[in-house]
């Protein structure tokens, strides 16, 4: 079974039935326009269950709770980081909210090291922070990290996300 498309410029695209189980490439002549392919864009968010911060010290939250991980790059159990294989550009967003404290920095760091950074001088709120980077496929991660100025040892709510956006 085979199915064409025609347009009224005179082109078209014929989707035809694969011969054999193992046979499920489908093939595209250009990369322009608007394509989406979805089987393997990974995805994943993540909370922490309770956290406990130190003031003015970096500390990686701790996210023991995954709300889906859609290719299974997501450790909640020991790195709490988020290593995709499939090499491409992604969006990542975090947010810590915390009260009490004066000064709350929200970061992304890509294979240990600070990557982008936000900041809020107010209590009683959080930060938010939305990158978009580029991830090789294989050794490179990202986690998110929290700092603040705290009155006392305070528990927060935090997030953390981030899905592929485009292939490289």
């Amino acid at each position: 079974m085979s199915l064409i498309l025609q347009s009224s410029g005179g082109g078209s695209v014929t989707i035809q039935e694969p011969s054999t189980a193992s046979n499920l490439t489908a093939t595209l002549p250009a990369a322009t326009g608007t394509v989406m392919v979805s089987g393997n864009m990974p995805a994943f968010s993540a909370v922490p269950s309770t956290q406990a911060y130190t003031s003015n010290t970096w500390t990686k939250v701790a996210l023991n709770t995954e709300e889906f991980d859609t290719n299974n790059n997501f450790d909640s159990t020991t790195n709490y980081r988020f290593t995709p294989t499939v090499a491409g550009y992604y969006q990542f967003n975090g947010y810590i909210e915390t009260s009490g404290a004066t000064f709350v920095q929200t970061a992304i760091y890509k294979n240990g090291s600070l990557f982008k950074t936000t900041q809020q001088t107010t209590s009683a709120y959080g930060t938010t922070i939305a990158v978009v980077m580029f991830m090789n496929g294989s050794t490179d991660y990202v986690e998110l990290y929290g700092f603040m100025t705290l009155s006392s040892n305070i528990l927060n709510t935090s997030n953390f996300s981030g899905a592929m956006i485009r292939g490289s």
